[in-house]
């Protein structure tokens, strides 16, 4: 079985929330922002929801590409922000669109959610011997920032996109993945920390937004991403000039410069988009994908490198043709 992307699709929020909006909120200014950052703009939730958006990509994709709901046998969703702790958003969006033989997953690897929905897509598909499958990466992270918290109010949007996998097609290949992952400097990074709040345990205080040792992470990034690269095109044999595109998670354009230095990396061979969404974490490659083939950026045959990094820490990239 092979892997073919045959649609791509994304969906962010009507409302856009510019950084000099963001100064009646806290103490900086739109130049601060876009030096540090590159992040113009973002794309704030009003009343979509992280399944809402996710449901939208979902019915794009089947739309684009004529695929039955009743054809689609997994569906699997990456996630740090679901609506719900239960049900799942892929279980909510193979109810909205009526796929009801699929088998429903969400993925919680915060940003490197969707290389890693991805990988387990292309594995569980061969092994159950599915032919098309839903690969969404959705988020509605703004409700989980502290809007005081310039370290982090600054950086995150919302949005939505994905993919429509055909595992019998002829053009397209899933090549590799390689991953990382320090759970021993998780705590860098968290979110949404509900505490414990049971009658029969220690009372636990929760913190409900993000919070980042910025430094660390960063760091982490800058170090262990070339690491995993080198790996991915090692184990595929494939060099670094014959990638035709790199789709970075859009965290930081000031770090994803350090990283495309590391890497020996032109402007041109890795696109962004965060200056328009910020970071939406596991949605941000999904939405640049689907910018790109929409674009014509990206065409078929081309040797695509994607590279997620974040919460966990971890970071994960994966070698498709598409």
């Amino acid at each position: 079985m092979g892997l073919t992307i045959i649609g791509s699709a994304s969906a962010v929020p009507a409302q856009v929330v510019t950084n000099d909006e963001l100064t009646r909120l806290m103490t900086t200014s739109d130049e601060w922002i876009q030096q540090r950052t590159g992040i113009a703009r973002r794309h704030v939730a009003r009343t979509e929801t992280t399944d809402s958006l996710a449901i939208d990509v979902a019915r794009q994709l089947l739309e684009q590409t004529g695929v039955m709901a009743a054809q689609v046998g997994l569906i699997l969703v990456a996630t740090m922000s679901p609506t719900y702790t239960m049900p799942s958003v892929a279980a909510m969006v193979a109810g909205a669109v009526g796929a009801h033989a699929a088998m429903t997953a969400d993925i919680s690897t915060a940003c490197t959610g969707f290389v890693a929905a991805l990988s387990t897509a292309h594995a569980l598909a061969l092994a159950r011997q599915t032919r098309y499958v839903l690969v969404i990466g959705a988020e509605v992270l703004t409700k989980i920032v502290d809007w005081h918290d310039r370290s982090t109010a600054i950086l995150f949007g919302d949005g939505a996109g994905g993919v429509m996998l055909d595992m019998a097609g002829t053009a397209g290949a899933y090549l590799g993945d390689e991953f990382s992952t320090q759970g021993e400097h998780g705590l860098d990074l968290t979110a949404d920390y509900s505490g414990n709040h049971s009658p029969f345990a220690e009372p636990q205080d929760g913190d409900p937004y993000f919070r980042m040792n910025g430094h660390a992470v960063y760091n982490f990034v800058v170090n262990d991403a070339p690491a995993v690269i080198e790996r991915l095109l090692a184990r595929t044999q494939t060099a670094l000039a014959d990638v035709d595109v790199v789709v970075f998670h859009q965290a930081n354009a000031r770090m994803l410069e350090h990283l495309a230095r590391k890497l020996g990396l032109t402007a041109a061979q890795y696109p962004l988009n965060l200056q328009e969404y910020g970071n939406t974490a596991a949605a941000s490659e999904p939405i640049l994908l689907a910018e790109l083939i929409a674009t014509g950026r990206i065409q078929r045959g081309n040797k695509v490198l994607l590279c997620a990094f974040g919460g966990g820490l971890t970071v994960g990239a994966a070698l498709i043709e598409y």
